[in-house]
């Protein structure tokens, strides 16, 4: 007996990391995801500046607290992703 989530990807619903060949990296819970694109639900984007926290410390707070989301919905094209993998990997 399935559900209504055999659609998905396998990470749907799981708290994600997207890193992006322009340097941003995204966490949020995946929604689906498939060859074209990344779909975050509740999601947070960091782009390191100067003044602001390494990617580093952004996501070894993000393991440990979560995020605010910003974007309730973002869709990212699956050709500028250069990695996805669960937030929970991180060690906090």
């Amino acid at each position: 007996m399935g559900t209504f989530h055999d659609n998905k990807h396998a990470l749907h619903g799981i708290t994600v990391v997207v890193e992006t060949d322009g340097g941003e990296t995204l966490v949020g819970r995946c929604d689906d995801m498939d060859d074209t694109r990344v779909i975050l639900l509740d999601a947070d984007v960091h782009q390191a500046t100067e003044d602001g926290p390494s990617k580093e410390d952004y996501l070894a707070r993000a393991s440990r607290f979560g995020v605010w989301p910003k974007h309730r919905r973002l869709v990212v094209a699956r050709s500028n992703v250069t990695a996805v993998r669960r937030l929970g990997e991180l060690s906090s």
